[in-house]
C-alpha cells in the first residue's frame, strides 16, 4: 500500500510536535520533504534527517520507497 503525501505530512508533525512540513510528490511512492523544527538546533544534517526518518519508522523502504529530505532548525 503506498502513501500519500498528506499522510506522511501527518506521521512527521505527530512525531515532531511544533515543526513546519511540507510534503511533494503524486507518484505515491517518491516524495520530498521540506521540514523546520526547533529541535533540530544544534544538531547535524544527519542527526536531522535520522529524527525524520524515526517518524516514519517501517514505512520507509516499504510504503515510502524514496525521501528526499532538506531539515534545519526553526
Amino acid at each position: 500500500m503506498n502513501m500519500n503525501k498528506h499522510e506522511i505530512r501527518q506521521l512527521i508533525e505527530a512525531g515532531l510536535p511544533g515543526a513546519q512540513v511540507q510534503v511533494e510528490g503524486d507518484d505515491g511512492q517518491h516524495f520530498e520533504a521540506t521540514v523546520i523544527c526547533a529541535a533540530f538546533a544544534g544538531k547535524p544534517p544527519l542527526a536531522q534527517h535520522r529524527m525524520v526518518y524515526a517518524t516514519l519508522g517501517e514505512k520507509m523502504g516499504r510504503e515510502i520507497h524514496a525521501l528526499k529530505l532538506s531539515t534545519r532548525a526553526a
